[in-house]
C-alpha cells in the first residue's frame, strides 16, 4: 500500500496531515542536505512565430497492428505509399515496426511536403545560457538578472509518404528580471529553469525549420545546496505494496460479515402482502413483540 492507502493501519507514522498538536511525537533534530530555493520567478506566455531548427530525428513506428491506410507496415496487403515490400513488414528490407509504438532510426529523409503534427516539450528541465546577475545600490538583496532559457521540445510531424516522424529542437525565451539573491559565500548558488510548452499551431518552412505558436511557462529558481536543521519524527514506516488486481475485492471484503440488525420499533405494522405455502397472495396483520422476539402475525391465504 502507499503511504496514503486508507488500508494503512499505522497512519501516524507515516507522511499526511497532522491533527492535534504538530510538536507532539517529535524525537530529534536532523541534518539534512538539500536545495534551498531562495527565490523563485514565475511567468507564462504565448511565442508567436516562433522559428525552431530541429537538429535530429527519427521515424515512430505505427504499429504493426492497425489497418492504416498510411502505415507502410500495414498488413492489409495495400501499398498506398508505393513502398517495396521485400518483407512482410517494412519498406525497402527495412523493419520499421521492430518497436511498435516507439520510435525507431530513421530508414529514409522526410519527403517532402512536410505537415506539421504538433509539438511540446521533452522535459521539465530547461538549460540557461548568457546569464548575467548584476546587483542593485538601492536594493541591497535583489539582482538584475538576465539570461536565455533553452526549452527542449519535440516536433511530430508526417512527410509525404504518411510516415510519422518526431524531431529535436529548442525554444529559446530571453528574460530580464528582478530577484532576490542570497549574500556571497563559500558555498555559491546556482540558478535553474523549469520549463513545459505546448504548441499551438505550426508549419514546416523548409531548411529543417518550423515556424510555430507556442505557449511556455518557466519558473526561474534561485538555489544553493545546503546542509539544513530540521526536526524528525523519526524514519518512515514504509507500508507493504498493496496490488492492484487485489483491489477489485477490497469493497466486498469489508462488509460485515453478518447482516446488521435494524432498531426495533413499536406500535402497529401496516399490512402486507406475503407469500403462502399455498402460493395465493394473503394478508397479514402483525405486531412487533420486543426484540428478539420477532412479530406476532395472523395470516388469511
Amino acid at each position: 500500500m502507499s503511504f496514503y492507502s486508507y488500508k494503512n493501519a499505522n497512519a501516524s507514522c507515516c507522511p499526511g496531515m497532522i491533527s492535534g498538536d504538530a510538536t507532539q511525537g517529535l524525537q530529534e533534530k536532523v541534518c539534512v542536505q538539500v536545495k534551498r530555493v531562495y527565490d523563485s520567478a514565475l511567468w507564462q506566455e504565448q511565442i508567436d512565430n516562433a522559428v525552431v531548427t530541429i537538429t535530429s530525428f527519427a521515424q515512430v513506428s505505427s504499429g504493426c497492428n492497425s489497418c492504416n491506410p498510411c502505415n507502410p507496415c500495414n498488413p492489409c496487403g495495400c501499398d498506398p505509399c508505393g513502398c517495396n515490400h521485400v518483407s512482410p513488414c517494412g519498406c525497402n528490407g527495412a523493419n520499421p515496426c521492430d518497436a511498435c509504438g516507439d520510435t525507431v532510426p530513421p530508414t529514409s529523409t522526410p519527403v517532402p511536403p512536410i505537415t506539421f503534427e504538433s509539438c511540446r516539450s521533452s522535459t521539465t528541465e530547461a538549460s540557461i545560457r548568457n546569464l548575467t546577475v548584476e546587483r542593485l545600490c538601492d536594493r541591497p538583496c535583489f539582482a538584475r538578472v538576465r539570461c536565455t532559457v533553452d526549452v527542449p521540445i519535440d516536433i511530430l510531424f508526417m512527410d509525404s509518404r504518411c510516415i510519422e516522424y518526431i524531431g529535436k529542437g529548442v525554444v529559446s525565451v530571453d528574460r530580464d528580471v528582478l530577484l532576490s539573491i542570497p549574500d556571497e559565500s563559500i558555498v555559491p548558488y546556482t540558478l535553474e529553469a523549469m520549463a513545459s510548452a505546448i504548441c499551438v499551431s505550426g508549419c514546416f518552412v523548409g531548411n529543417n525549420q518550423f515556424k510555430m505558436t507556442v505557449c511556455v511557462t518557466i519558473i526561474l529558481k534561485v538555489l544553493a545546496d545546503v546542509e539544513i536543521l530540521v526536526p524528525s519524527y523519526g524514519y518512515c514506516a514504509i507500508p507493504p505494496a498493496e496490488e492492484f488486481a487485489d483491489s477489485v475485492c477490497t469493497e466486498f471484503f469489508s462488509l460485515p460479515l453478518f447482516p446488521t440488525a435494524s432498531p426495533c420499533n413499536t406500535g402497529h405494522v401496516s399490512a402486507q402482502n406475503v407469500g403462502c405455502t399455498c402460493n395465493n397472495a394473503c394478508r397479514c396483520d402483525c405486531t412487533p413483540h420486543s426484540c428478539g422476539h420477532g412479530n406476532s402475525c395472523q395470516c388469511r391465504c
